[in-house]
């Protein structure tokens, strides 16, 4: 049965269904957004789908400008292009339409476009986000062309810093998006193997919200339906590209990790964001080739909790069920088994290991692993060895 269009907000303003793109001239308005920047990224932003929204926009008198200088890992100086373009065309709001490096592009294009400080001075460490002028923060409306980082719903950005490659957590209350536009249509054109790979972004977030050894039930429940729904649909989406049900679920479940993750991240996350900074790879691929090893070494402290999920998921065999479905799944939509297989090699594993025990994701671990143990974690994943 086809899914409905539905209106819904957890706590974001979710507008949900096929098509619903179209009505970005309404979301406009309602947002106090009548020159908006149009944000996207150098794939997209010659595509019909592109050009059918910005007619779409002009048509309703909106006139958007464009940017789509946009890196797969976003670096300040990118965000620094596109406040200049928000500037020179004097705009007053921003639409991020893409993948999660597009949507934190603009989100953070909407916040620092007329601030005095750094991007790094804005990192989600205590009350850090109190030095931006907030009255200086533009509204932004996202719209997911990937079903992975469910940045439509997050308040922050991930930025990578050049010097470094360690990726920051740039946060601001206000930059909260005024709107999240799930439409499963403009995702039906994403290759398979892209569909995969942010597929599991989103399980990865699931996975390590429920795991987080925090008490937040709300956020766990969020985790435990949004980790059904990628298993229910994510071969699907990759196998039958314009099955529109599917494409919409994964949207929701991208959405569900986002928002359960404020619970907590962990390990799988604390390993490919510096694999991502160092290496430049896709964050999602990252996370899928990655879970298993985490899975295996967070045994100890999360296998009555898996359990409960596998229980609730109709997989057999508690944590041995559980990690042979997530290797079957991971084997369906063509996730490498090791990080040798994307090139990755073991000569920064020292560098990884030093950035890894830092990230703020490793804080949600159910495990607090040293150095060392991020270390030897790390090399598993990049041999294979598990």
């Amino acid at each position: 049965m086809t899914i409905p269009n539905r209106n819904f907000g957890f706590p974001t303003p979710v507008r949900f269904g096929a098509g619903r793109v179209k009505e970005l001239p309404a979301f406009c308005k309602a947002a106090n957004i009548s020159r908006p920047l149009f944000v996207t990224d150098k794939g997209l932003v010659n595509t019909p789908m592109v050009a059918d929204i910005l007619a779409n926009l002009k048509s309703a008198g909106l006139n958007p400008g464009v940017f789509s200088d946009v890196r797969p890992n976003p670096t300040e100086d990118n965000v620094l292009e596109g406040c200049k373009a928000f500037r020179d065309g004097g705009h007053d709001g921003v639409l991020c339409f893409g993948g999660g490096s597009a949507l934190d592009t603009g989100k953070m294009v909407a916040l620092m476009h007329s601030q005095k400080i750094s991007i790094f001075d804005l990192e989600d460490i205590g009350d850090w986000w109190t030095r931006a002028d907030a009255t200086k923060v533009a509204p932004n409306i996202c719209i997911p062309t990937t079903a992975g980082t469910g940045s439509e719903v997050g308040r922050a950005g991930v930025i990578t810093n050049p010097k470094t490659h360690e990726k920051k957590i740039i946060f601001h209350p206000d930059v909260m998006p005024r709107f999240a536009v799930l439409d499963p249509e403009v995702t039906v054109g994403l290759p398979a193997k892209l569909t995969a790979a942010t597929g599991f972004d989103a399980f990865a977030h699931c996975l390590e919200a429920y795991s987080a050894p925090f008490y937040h039930p709300l956020a766990a429940g969020v985790a435990l339906e949004g980790m059904r729904l990628v298993k229910d649909n994510l071969a699907k989406a990759v196998k039958k590209g314009k099955d529109i049900d599917a494409r919409g679920n994964m949207l929701v479940a991208s959405t569900m990790g986002a928002t359960a993750f404020q619970r907590g991240l962990g390990a799988i996350h604390a390993l490919s964001h510096p694999f991502g900074g160092l290496y430049d790879a896709h964050h999602g691929l990252l996370n899928g080739i990655i879970m298993p090893y985490v899975l295996k070494a967070n045994r100890k402290k999360i296998e009555k909790d898996i359990e409960r999920a596998a229980a609730y998921l109709g997989i057999k065999g508690g944590f041995n069920g559980f990690m042979k479905w997530v290797l079957a799944l991971r084997k369906e939509v063509g996730i490498p088994h090791a990080l040798k297989d994307i090139g990755i090699d073991t000569k920064r594993l020292d560098e990884v290991a030093a950035m890894a025990v830092k990230d703020p994701s490793a804080g949600g671990n159910p495990i607090q692993f040293s150095e060392k143990q991020y270390k030897a974690l790390a090399r598993k994943c990049v041999t294979g060895d598990l």
